[in-house]
């Protein structure tokens, strides 16, 4: 049996992510590992950063639940690779090569280049062909490297020449299949890779091409979880070393129906997908039995949970203190707010994304000014010690009118909300898979231009205004939008010596024009990421492309994604699961397609809703 410490238990190691200081942990697992498939999983960014993923704790769960399996960590550290220091897990120090499988996860671009130098760290041949080529000094084969997760999964192409396999879509139902392949087929594996690349999901780039043109060119179907109240999708780790502090996280819902056109999230994980409500309080009553009260909700839209109102009051009668990770206004959760507020949260954030409606139709954003207002208005009122607002900068179509609109949005929060307020300005960067997949970024230039014009706006209102570098967004957008020829300008950086100058002299260097990336492509024209097969068509991207030059909102999921296959996300079995329209959990819902203003109904059903729960009184 597998030793798992539900107790704090301290690492002070030379391989932890921190060496200067010992690291405090629970549900750490421990196992011998005779006979078992050894697993490194890693998140390459530091400790601090990849114990916040979620992701990360759920795949750490999966394979250490198979008997056969010890699965154990391995972060990034700055200035480790250049230092010369050894790559050692975080369980027993054993050093990435002696791993059978080295299994990433990534979240976004910008981690491509840790992705290097832990390589480089290990010792290991950074490409595939490489390795495949060769062998370890003792005669092993080098570890499979695989890669996961939204940072890879709709454009695999920049990272493709270091992986020997990619799963494209969500990993839940393709693990236990991966691993009894690997327990089979590691002593061979040429056969094991070729096997994968007849597997559903699965992506050898290897053995694949992925140039739409190309005769043997073979889309990669995107996976995704019908099922998901099959999955416990909760913290299995617990750290003080992270950025949500021993917070119990729950993934509530998987998706977003809402269709804005920038988020790939939105895309990636279609249909919006719930967890039940009783096994959601199961949970947290789980986690606060075992003194883990802070209580974090996990969702693209957590707001849009078709229970949420519920499952927020009952969990502040559990005495859990509640985060959300993100809500929308258009409906509004009024007992989510007042629970959160309660129970001392101390920010609530609103994404305006837009100062305009206008550029809010262009993007589908549908949430009004009024709304918006509402909870502004709402968070004053309850108390809450910071307002946050996110703001794009940088949008398709955006004119100075729009920066404009922003600036005054944020002063009307202001005269609302009167106590710490902080709003970001970031730059908008074209994703694979959405309607703006075609689309150009805004130059740099433009970008800090109107980034000074709302910090010199609004930073003497006491608005805390910050902006990401608009520079290092273009360094975003390119790996974002890339194909293969980038490997090329990963491996040229030296460990430590990322910059961006050093970023663009290398892309010149190896004979690669940024505006390439950067700039517009047309409609219909061959993509870096034509091998994946997201399940939404590029037909419907294309309808919504024209919506928005049109100023116009366009198509949303609906609540329970029933009685729809307009993208082609959804199949017939789970368009019309629930058969007739009255046996579906949105009764006020009609079937088929929904606008995107066809949430209005569902906001005032919730409103309906509010009525009906009791008010939750303030603690002073």
């Amino acid at each position: 049996m597998p030793k798992t410490r539900r107790h704090r238990v301290r690492h002070s190691t030379q391989h932890a992510a921190d060496s200067r200081m010992p690291l405090v942990e629970e549900g750490t697992i421990v196992k011998d590992w005779g006979g078992k498939l050894a697993v490194a999983l890693t998140m390459p960014n530091t400790y601090y950063v990849g114990m916040s993923s979620l992701a990360l704790q759920l795949l750490y769960r999966m394979f250490n639940q198979h008997p056969q399996v010890v699965c154990e960590r391995i972060f990034w550290e700055k200035g480790a690779a250049e230092a010369g220091q050894p790559l050692l897990s975080l369980e027993t120090g054993r050093p990435a090569e002696d791993f059978h499988l080295w299994a990433f996860t990534i979240s976004w671009e910008m981690d491509y280049f840790n992705v290097v130098d832990l390589l480089r760290q290990a010792n290991i041949p950074p490409l595939a062909v490489d390795r495949q080529r060769s062998r370890q000094w003792n005669g092993r084969p080098w570890p499979l490297l695989i890669a996961g997760g939204p940072g890879v999964t709709m454009n695999p192409e920049p990272m493709a020449l270091f992986f020997d396999a990619i799963l494209i879509g969500e990993g839940e139902e393709a693990v236990p299949h991966l691993i009894d392949l690997c327990q089979e087929g590691l002593d061979d594996p040429a056969a094991l890779l070729e096997t994968l690349d007849q597997t559903p999901g699965w992506y050898a780039p290897s053995l694949r091409p992925s140039n739409r043109n190309h005769p043997d060119f073979r889309q990669v179907e995107r996976l995704w979880v019908r099922r998901l109240d099959q999955y416990d999708t909760a913290s299995t780790l617990y750290t003080p070393d992270t950025e949500f502090s021993n917070m119990h996280l729950m993934e509530i819902a998987r998706g977003c129906g809402r269709g804005c056109r920038f988020c790939l999230a939105g895309y990636v994980y279609r249909p919006a997908r719930e967890q039940p409500l009783e096994r959601l309080l199961a949970s947290a009553e789980r986690a606060i039995t075992a003194g883990h009260t802070k209580i974090g909700l996990v969702s693209a839209a957590v707001s849009d949970h078709t229970q949420i109102d519920e499952l927020a009051v009952a969990l502040q009668e559990m005495g859990a203190s509640i985060s959300a990770s993100s809500m929308r206004m258009d409906p509004i959760s009024v007992p989510l707010i007042r629970a959160m507020a309660a129970t001392g949260a101390q920010t609530l954030t609103v994404a305006p994304e837009a100062g305009s409606q206008r550029l809010r139709n262009v993007i589908n954003k549908t949430q009004t000014e009024d709304q918006m207002m509402e909870a502004i208005s709402l968070a004053q009122e309850l108390n809450f010690p910071q307002l946050k607002l996110y703001f794009m900068v940088g949008h398709p179509t955006e004119t100075e009118e729009d920066i404009q609109a922003l600036i005054d949005f944020t002063l009307e929060a202001r005269r609302r909300f009167k106590r710490r307020m902080a709003i970001n300005a970031t730059p908008f960067v074209p994703k694979a898979h959405t309607p703006f997949q075609w689309e150009g970024m805004a130059p740099a230039d433009l970008i800090r231009r109107r980034q000074k014009t709302i910090y010199r706006a609004l930073a003497r209102h006491g608005i805390d205004v910050r902006a990401d570098s608009p520079d290092w967004a273009a360094v975003q957008a390119i790996l974002s939008r890339g194909d293969r020829s980038l490997a090329q300008v990963l491996l040229a950086i030296p460990p430590g010596g990322l910059s961006v100058r050093r970023f663009f002299q290398t892309m010149a260097e190896q004979g690669l024009d940024p505006e390439h990336y950067l700039g517009p492509w047309p409609v219909g024209s061959p993509l870096p990421w034509d091998i994946v097969q997201s399940g939404v068509s590029e037909n419907y991207f294309h309808y919504e492309l024209k919506l928005a030059a049109r100023n116009a909102t366009g198509l949303s999921c609906p609540p329970d994604s029933a009685g729809c296959l307009s993208c082609g996300a959804c199949d017939l079995e789970w368009a019309f699961r629930y058969g007739t329209n009255e046996k579906r959990p949105v009764p006020a819902a009609r079937g088929g397609p929904w606008r995107a203003q066809d949430w209005q109904p569902w906001t005032r059903l919730k409103r309906e809703q509010h009525r009906q729960v009791a008010p939750i009184e303030l603690t002073a």
